[in-house]
């Protein structure tokens, strides 16, 4: 069972890692709770990205007995936020 604090950790470790994404991307909309989201989305990303290609696990932290992955969930939000950013861009 995760605790409340965990979670919290959690949620911030996945803010800061959606909001490296953004600024890596060039491309920001909203706010904290976009950053926590991008960062959950770049995780899952990151991860099946890292599983299909046989790459290894970089840096990930422990929260609770959740394993959370830094380096992919980095990766994986820049990817996604870069996507939606040209789908967003050229519509306009």
């Amino acid at each position: 069972m995760i605790s409340l604090f965990d979670l919290l950790v959690l949620l911030l470790v996945a803010g800061v890692c959606g909001a490296l994404g953004q600024a890596i991307s060039g491309f920001s909309r909203g706010g904290c709770l976009v950053s926590i989201a991008l960062g959950f989305i770049g995780a899952l990303i990151g991860m099946w990205m890292a599983r299909n290609l046989g790459l290894p696990e970089l840096f990930s932290v422990d929260i609770g007995g959740t394993k959370f992955p830094i380096i992919w969930s980095i990766i994986g939000s820049a990817l996604f936020v870069a996507v939606i950013g040209f789908i967003s861009r050229s519509r306009a």
